[in-house]
């Protein structure tokens, strides 16, 4: 095998070789991690986060990034638990729209369009919200609710989201331009591809995943909360980064997305099982995220 292949086998397959190890590590120091029922849980643990990281994946593919994406799964969710589940799924691909449109015509680097955004639509859910807790309708209670004792329905929505992005990403043209646009941007306008209405489309599709992920949420917790999935949109992107995509723009996979989103999940189920602080907690996974970072950018040299 020579070396550019060992180089691409382990960029592809880096992240789940990491995730093993880490599984085995945490199993060898707490049995209690390989009950079914604690898989199952880590199972959905991920379930949010992965849903949100692939419509993730589609910005990152294309070279940018979005900030807003936690406080659009509140702002969705605060919607669909006050009139209903479609209507929060609407808002979440407008607020994409929005985002795309910013970016794409308004010419604003993708941090600001989206870091505004973040401020927006956590704002928007405060005024709806009038800062309280509101129940969610059956529909999206259901979301988060288990289909049979042992099949949790979130972890059969992010198997469904992870195939849809896979098929995005390797059988449509827009995913084909996805991969283009991040590769190099001049290069696509020049081969004819309408840059500007492709990013509407891409910010518009994290925007919709974003708002899923927001009501999948809100059925576990039976309500949607004001200050909801605040910060999640860095552990998208470390899903993302983790799973090896690069933040340069046209790398990345669904798959490594998914396995990105379980080793966030493993890891903080691990680190409860092994009664590590929460404060701690959050030291240990900011090392994991600066590392996956490190590793991209040594993979890029």
């Amino acid at each position: 095998m020579s070396t550019i292949s060992i180089r691409k086998y382990a960029s592809e397959n880096g992240a789940l070789a990491g995730l093993l190890v880490l599984a085995l590590v945490i199993a060898l120091m707490q049995p209690a991690f390989l009950n079914a029922q604690n898989l199952l849980n880590v199972g959905v643990q991920a379930a949010v986060i992965a849903i949100m990281a692939f419509g993730m994946t589609f910005v990152v593919v294309a070279g940018g990034i979005d900030l807003s994406v936690g406080s659009i799964a509140a702002l969705a969710a605060m919607v669909g638990a006050l009139t209903a589940g479609p209507v929060g799924l609407l808002v979440g691909a407008l607020c994409g729209l929005v985002n795309g449109a910013l970016i794409s015509y308004g010419k604003l680097p993708p941090f600001i369009a989206t870091l505004a955004m973040l401020s927006v639509a956590r704002g928007l859910t405060l005024v709806f919200s009038e800062g309280q807790p509101h129940e969610t309708d059956e529909l999206v209670t259901f979301l988060g609710s288990n289909l049979a004792p042992s099949l949790p329905l979130p972890l059969l929505l992010m198997l469904a989201f992870f195939g849809v992005t896979g098929l995005i990403l390797t059988r449509t043209n827009l995913g084909r331009r996805m991969y283009a646009i991040g590769g190099n941007e001049e290069a696509a306008k020049l081969s004819g591809i309408d840059v500007r209405r492709n990013k509407l489309w891409i910010y518009a599709l994290s925007g919709l995943f974003a708002a899923a992920a927001g009501l999948v949420l809100a059925g576990r917790l039976g309500s949607a909360g004001p200050q909801a999935a605040a910060g999640y949109e860095l552990d998208a992107i470390a899903a993302v980064v983790i799973g090896g995509a690069s933040l340069s723009g046209g790398v990345g996979r669904a798959t490594g997305t998914l396995v990105g989103a379980l080793v966030l999940a493993v890891l903080r189920n691990g680190l409860n099982l092994l009664q590590v602080p929460p404060f701690w907690q959050q030291v240990v996974i900011g090392v994991v995220i600066a590392l996956a970072a490190l590793l991209d950018s040594l993979r890029r040299r």
